[in-house]
């Protein structure tokens, strides 16, 4: 079964609902399928399956400054 490696998303079943006569029939349930693609892990380098969500997740983090250094301040001494 095809499933994003980070966070486990696949397919969901999902069906239509059909109004005939007064009544609700349902029909035709289909299998939704997470759209899984082709990505670099960041941290080990390999190939994995992962969803667009999880995607966007990794570019953000990958792209993220890291935090500006405050200014040392100089210790006063006391006696």
């Amino acid at each position: 079964m095809r499933a994003c490696d980070r966070c486990g998303k696949s397919h969901m079943m999902g069906g239509t609902r059909k109004l005939l006569r007064g009544h609700y029939n349902p029909t035709a349930y289909t299998k939704k399928r997470a759209n899984l693609q082709w990505a670099r892990d960041p941290v080990t380098g390999k190939r994995m399956r992962v969803c667009t969500k999880c995607q966007k997740t990794m570019v953000k983090t990958k792209r993220a400054r890291p935090a500006k250094k405050m200014p040392a301040v100089a210790k006063i001494e006391t006696k």
